[in-house]
C-alpha cells in the first residue's frame, strides 16, 4: 500500500512488527516495497542481530528498535516519504497547527525532528526526545515515521499525516487558515478516549517550555515567515 499510494519510491521506506518481547520482523534493505514478498522479511532481536531471513536487515533498524524500547505499547512502525508531508519536513515546518479536528483526536500534532543522517546514531538522537509523546514525527529533510498498536494503525497514521499535510498546504495557499482555539481543542482531547484516538500525550502545540533544543521543530526562518504572513493576512478568530 505504501508503494501504491506513492508514499515511497524505488527502495525507500521500511516497516517492522514486534512479534514478542525479543523478536522483531522487519523489511529488508535495498528492496522495493511494491515487489517485496513475505519470504523477503528479516527477523532480528532487540539488539538488531539477525535471527532469520535470507536478506539483509534495513539500514534504519536502529530507529525502529529505539521506538520499541521507549514505547512498550507500540507493536508496529512505518517509515515512508509521503510527498507533501516530506515537503513540510524539507522546509523546516512541523504540522502543529490544529486546523482539522480529526488530526487533534487522532494524533494531536506532528512535530519536526532535527536532521540526522539516515542509518546513523544521529537520527536516533534527533528522534528520542519526541518518541514518548508523539505517534507520528516528521524528520527534517528525510520523511515521516508513524507507529501504533499494530501495522494497520501505524499505516493509517501515515495516511493521516499526508492527508493533513495536503490540507495544511491548501489552507496556507488560500491565506485564511483558521486554527481551532484552546476551548475547542480541549473538547477534542476529551473525545480521544471515545474514538480511540491518540494514546500518547501529544501536547499541542509542541512543548518547548523546557528551553532545551530537543530537536523538536526549532523554528527556522521559513516557519517564522509563514507564521508572520498568517498574522498579517488572516483576521483574528473570535475566541
Amino acid at each position: 500500500m505504501l508503494h501504491g499510494c506513492g508514499f515511497v519510491a524505488g527502495t525507500d521506506g521500511n516497516l517492522s512488527v514486534r512479534l514478542d518481547r525479543r523478536r522483531v520482523l522487519v523489511t529488508p534493505t535495498s528492496m522495493s516495497k511494491g515487489m517485496m514478498r513475505t519470504s523477503d522479511l528479516v527477523m532480528v532481536d532487540l539488539e538488531g542481530r539477525k535471527l532469520a531471513g535470507k536478506r539483509n536487515v534495513s539500514s534504519e533498524i536502529a530507529m525502529h528498535l529505539l521506538i520499541y524500547r521507549l514505547r512498550p505499547d507500540i507493536r508496529a512502525i512505518v517509515h515512508a516519504h509521503p510527498p507533501t508531508a516530506t515537503g513540510f519536513a524539507a522546509s523546516g515546518l512541523s504540522l502543529d497547527q490544529p486546523l482539522v479536528c480529526e488530526l487533534v483526536v487522532g494524533l494531536g500534532c506532528v512535530p519536526l525532528a532535527r536532521y540526522g543522517t539516515p542509518g546513523t546514531p544521529e537520527l536516533s538522537r534527533a528522534l528520542e526526545p519526541l518518541i514518548p509523546q508523539y505517534d507520528a514525527i516528521l524528520m527534517a529533510n528525510h520523511g515521516v515515521v508513524t507507529y501504533g498498536e499494530d501495522l494497520q494503525h501505524a499505516y493509517m497514521k501515515m495516511e493521516t499525516v499526508e492527508h493533513f499535510a495536503r490540507i495544511a498546504l491548501v489552507a496556507h495557499l488560500l491565506g485564511h487558515a483558521q486554527p481551532l482555539n484552546d476551548e475547542e481543542i480541549a473538547k477534542l482531547v476529551v473525545l480521544r478516549q471515545k474514538y480511540g484516538g491518540a494514546k500518547s500525550a501529544a501536547p499541542m502545540p509542541v512543548d518547548l517550555a523546557s528551553g532545551k533544543d530537543n530537536g523538536n521543530n526549532h523554528k527556522t526562518r521559513a516557519s517564522e515567515r509563514v507564521e508572520s504572513d498568517s498574522r498579517n493576512q488572516v483576521p483574528t478568530r473570535r475566541r
